[in-house]
C-alpha cells in the first residue's frame, strides 16, 4: 500500500463511526504509522533517521530487538544499526538472523512474516532461527524510487497472534517511508562530502540547507539577498576602479571634473543603499529562523556527536581538534534539529576566533539538569564582556550567531551563558530534565 492510499484510509475512517473492532485497530496503525513518517522525516541526519526508523518499527510490531541494514557501494549488505526493546544498541556480532530470509527479502523485494518460525520448513531452522529461538520474524525489504537500498528486520521469541496482511501492510508502509528518509540522509551525507572544496563560505549555505528554509518567504527574501549582495559587490568593484582611475590622474596632474566626483558619490549611494537593504532582510531572517519547537524525547550526547560528524569534514574545520567529555544522560526534551544549529554555531565561533582550535565539548548532569560546556583554547572574550557577561547574547553587541543560540535556550527553558576560563572561552548551556 502507498502512503497516499493508507493516508487516504485514515482521512476515511476518520469520516466514518466505526464499530467493527479489527478496523479499528487497522486505523490506530496508519494513524501511528502516519506520526512516525512525520517524526523521521524531520533529520537528514543518517544515524538520527536509522535510530528513529528501528526504535518505531519495533515498538509498532512489538518485537524484542531489530537491524537495519544497507547496501553498500560493493552492492553487498552490511549491517547499519541493532536495537533491542529497550532502544539499546546491539552489536553487530549479535546479528545472527537467518542470512537466507534477510537475502531472500532483498532480491526478490518482497516482504517476509513468519508467525511460528521454529516450525516454518521454508528456511533452514537448524541454523540461526532455532538456535536463537525466534517465534516471529517481520522482514521487509527498504525500497525507494524502484531502487532497492536495504533490509528492515524485527523478530521475537514471543509468538504473535497478528494476521499477516495487517502487519505486513502496515509494515510495508512503514518500510516505504523509511527508505525514503534513509536514502534522502545518504543523498544528504554526499552533498556534505562534495561541499569539502567549496569555500569557508559555503558553511553557511550548508546550515542554511539543513533548515530548509521553512517557508515560502525565506526563499523569497533569500533570492532578494542574492540580487543586493551582486548589485552592491558590482558598483563596489566600479567605484575602486574609477578611484583608482582618479588617483592616475591626479598624479599626473590632469584636471578632475565635478561630474568624475558626481559618479563616485553615485556609485557609493548604490552600494550603500543595497548593503542598508541587506541588513533589513537580514534582521527579517533572524525573527524569523527559530521555528516552532519540534520537542521529543532524545539523547543530547547523540546530538552533540552528530553536529561534530557533520563538521569535521568541512574544509573550515579541517584543523580543528574535537575532544568530548561525554558522560551519561538522562533522555529529555528538545529539538535536536535546533539544538544542533546552536552547536554549530558554538563551534564556528571557535574557529573564527582560532582557525587550528581545539574544542572541548563536556556533558555532565547537574541539579536535575542536562549540562554542556564548550570551551576552546583561542583567544576568548573580551574584558568588556568579562565584566558584563550577559551582554554578549545581545544582538548589538555579540553578534547574530549568540543571540540566536539564547534565543534556542530560552525557547526550551533552559540557559547558556560564559564562564571565566583561564584560557579560551567557556559557554555554558543546560536544558531542564523532566
Amino acid at each position: 500500500m502507498k502512503f497516499s492510499e493508507f493516508k487516504k484510509n485514515i482521512d476515511d475512517g476518520i469520516k466514518n463511526v466505526i464499530t467493527d473492532s479489527e478496523s479499528s485497530d487497522r486505523m490506530k496503525s496508519l494513524e501511528a504509522i502516519l506520526n512516525i513518517v512525520n517524526t523521521i522525516n524531520r533529520s537528514l541526519i543518517l544515524e538520527d533517521v536509522l535510530e528513529l526508523v528501528l526504535k518505531n518499527a519495533i515498538r509498532l510490531t512489538q518485537s524484542e530487538r531489530g537491524f537495519i541494514v544497507l547496501q553498500n557501494a560493493a552492492g553487498d549488505l552490511e549491517f547499519k544499526l541493532g536495537l533491542n526493546e529497550q532502544n539499546e544498541n546491539l552489536p553487530k556480532q549479535l546479528f545472527e538472523v537467518s542470512n537466507t530470509v534477510v537475502e531472500d527479502v532483498f532480491q526478490n523485494g518482497q516482504s517476509i512474516f513468519l508467525e511460528g518460525a521454529q516450525s516454518d520448513t521454508a528456511y533452514d531452522t537448524t541454523k540461526s532461527i532455532l538456535k536463537l529461538d525466534l517465534q516471529t520474524i517481520l522482514c521487509s525489504p527498504l525500497i525507494t524510487n524502484g531502487k532497492k537500498i536495504g533490509v528492515i528486520y524485527v523478530d521475537s521469541k514471543h509468538l504473535h497472534k497478528i494476521k499477516v496482511r495487517e502487519i505486513t501492510g502496515t509494515f510495508e508502509i512503514l518500510a516505504g517511508q523509511a527508505a525514503t528518509a534513509i536514502r534522502n540522509a545518504q543523498l544528504y551525507d554526499n552533498q556534505i562530502n562534495a561541499y569539502n572544496a567549496l569555500q569557508e563560505a559555503n558553511a553557511q549555505l550548508i546550515q542554511a540547507e539543513r533548515k530548509v528554509l521553512k517557508s515560502g518567504i525565506d526563499t523569497e527574501i533569500g533570492q532578494a539577498l542574492q540580487g543586493l549582495v551582486h548589485l552592491a559587490l558590482l558598483e563596489t568593484e566600479s567605484l575602486l576602479r574609477t578611484i583608482e582611475k582618479s588617483q592616475s590622474e591626479f598624479n599626473t596632474n590632469q584636471e578632475l571634473d565635478d561630474l568624475l566626483f558626481d559618479r563616485l558619490k553615485l556609485k557609493s549611494k548604490v552600494a550603500a543603499d543595497s548593503i542598508r537593504n541587506i541588513q533589513k532582510y537580514a534582521q527579517v531572517l533572524l525573527e524569523t529562523s527559530v521555528t516552532d519547537l519540534n520537542k521529543d524525547n532524545n539523547d543530547l550526547n547523540r546530538t552533540i556527536q552528530s553536529v561534530i560528524k557533520y563538521l569535521s569534514p568541512l574544509k573550515k574545520f579541517s584543523s580543528v581538534t574535537f575532544k568530548t567529555e561525554l558522560n551519561t544522560l538522562p533522555l529529555c526534551d528538545f529539538d535536536p534539529e535546533q539544538i544542533q544549529h546552536l552547536l554549530v554555531h558554538l563551534f564556528t565561533n571557535s574557529v573564527n576566533a582560532s582557525k587550528n582550535a581545539t574544542i572541548t565539548i563536556r556533558s555532565y548532569i547537574k541539579e536535575n539538569k542536562n549540562c554542556v560546556d564548550v570551551q576552546d583554547d583561542g583567544p576568548g572574550f573580551s574584558e568588556k564582556y568579562k565584566a558584563n557577561p550577559s551582554a554578549i547574547f545581545n544582538l548589538s553587541n555579540g553578534g547574530y550567531g549568540l543571540f540566536l543560540c539564547k534565543n534556542i535556550i530560552d525557547k526550551h527553558s533552559g540557559e547558556i551563558k560564559i564562564l571565566n576560563s583561564e584560557k579560551g572561552a567557556l559557554i555554558h548551556l543546560s536544558l531542564p530534565v523532566n
